[in-house]
């Protein structure tokens, strides 16, 4: 006869158990760098977005937009994406600098939220103007990339 006992070990301490742990755990821990990486390139988006309607560049603002673009600004006018690139390099307002201020940018999948206060300088009809709103936008993961696909600003 065998006179060895067998010990039964709790659940939380089984094989199966460990590697499930383990294995959300890695995958958590891997997931939040990805966010990491993507809530910077969305950053880095954002700046490329800015400088580019400061610079009126018709190529890097094609680019960085989708084509399904709602462009909703504190007025309350709404533009497609050809309005909006028409309106940045041939509008009534031309931005000579533009300062997103307390930006917050959170990951849902392949959609990016960002929201701030966007200050910005320029002429307005060739007179200095300022201006400082909120402003709301949704981008798109596209590719590699991201891509605005809405923009909402609100009067603060």
């Amino acid at each position: 006869m065998n006179n060895q006992k067998s010990i039964k070990l709790p659940m939380l301490f089984r094989p199966s158990v460990i590697l499930t742990l383990v294995s959300i755990f890695c995958f958590s821990l891997l997931s939040a760098q990805s966010d990491d990486k993507n809530v910077a390139k969305i950053e880095k988006t954002v700046t490329e977005l800015y400088k580019a309607m400061v610079d009126k560049n018709k190529a890097i603002l094609q680019d960085l937009t989708m084509d399904e673009l709602t462009y909703g600004h504190s007025s309350g006018t709404i533009e497609n994406k050809a309005e909006y690139v028409d309106g940045v390099l041939n509008g009534a307002f031309q931005f000579t600098e533009i300062t997103p201020k307390d930006q917050t940018i959170s990951i849902s999948g392949k959609v990016g939220v960002v929201r701030h206060i966007f200050e910005a300088k320029g002429t307005n009809n060739g007179k200095p103007a300022d201006v400082r709103i909120g402003c709301l936008l949704i981008f798109q993961k596209e590719g590699g990339g991201w891509k605005l696909l809405a923009r909402q600003a609100y009067k603060l």
